[in-house]
């Protein structure tokens, strides 16, 4: 019988662990997908920071390798949960953050760029016509793969349900890594050397635009009657957690977020 005593998590590691599943997100994005492919494509002068890649080349392929690695990482994420280890409550929560955000930035870009005619996706279908067709192409594909990616993070977050009254656990757990993440993002977007435009078309829809499922997914478990698994316990205060999101913040908002700049 499962107990009715709601699970206490330590909300200081709760915000390590988001801070880090965001750095590692907005890096896959920005320097595996768009900077590696652009650097391997020929440019000759890469900056990178948290909010954009800027390089003296433009290709398709750059543009859509940010969105394309984010979404390899997420079922790389999805696979680690499935091996069969049992992870301390602290590294499972952080996989699942990873995998949400590395879909929740994959399958929102498709969307984001249909609907706004801007950022990545935007530039992938630039010049391919019927321009309407690809555009509602990327909106229809962008509507369902991300209500599948939500069904499938609510999925991995039912077994932190220990209780089944425990539904503040679950809003927890998903609103205090969206706000954490939009927070981030928009400090260290503050000094990025691309400008302020960058901060409000790119930063803030990239982690709170496409994050929003956060919001709405404690609802959306809600609905589910199954019966929560007891498998996952309290995050418990953990320093380690703590230093190492401390150290990643401050290299992600003072040296990533001011931009990093390669030539050859």
């Amino acid at each position: 019988m499962a107990s009715t005593t709601p699970v206490k998590d330590d909300r200081l590691t709760i915000v390590a662990i988001a801070v880090l599943a965001c750095v590692v997100q907005d890096v896959l994005h920005e320097g595996l997908g768009h900077g590696v492919t652009a650097w391997l494509s020929g440019a000759h002068h890469l900056t990178m920071s948290t909010v954009a890649l800027q390089s003296d080349i433009e290709t398709r392929w750059i543009s859509a390798n940010g969105t394309l690695v984010n979404l390899v990482f997420a079922a790389i994420f999805w696979l680690l949960l499935r091996n069969g280890r049992r992870y301390s409550p602290s590294l499972r929560y952080f996989f699942v953050l990873a995998m949400m955000g590395n879909l929740f930035t994959g399958t929102g870009y498709f969307l984001f760029s249909g609907v706004a005619n801007f950022g990545d996706w935007a530039a992938v279908i630039h010049g391919l016509q019927p321009y309407w067709m690809w555009r509602l192409g990327l909106i229809v594909l962008g509507v369902i793969s991300y209500y599948l990616s939500m069904l499938l993070v609510a999925a991995e977050l039912r077994p932190f349900l220990e209780t089944p009254a425990d539904w503040p656990r679950m809003r927890r757990l998903c609103w205090m890594p969206y706000f954490t993440d939009g927070i981030l993002a928009g400090v260290a977007g503050l000094l990025n050397p691309a400008g302020l435009f960058y901060v409000i078309a790119s930063a803030l829809p990239s982690t709170l635009g496409a994050n929003a499922g956060l919001l709405s997914l404690p609802s959306l478990m809600h609905r589910d009657k199954a019966a929560p698994e007891a498998s996952v316990g309290a995050l418990q205060r953990s320093v380690p957690w703590i230093a190492a999101s401390t150290v990643a913040a401050l290299l992600f908002i003072f040296v990533l977020g001011c931009g990093l700049t390669w030539s050859r």
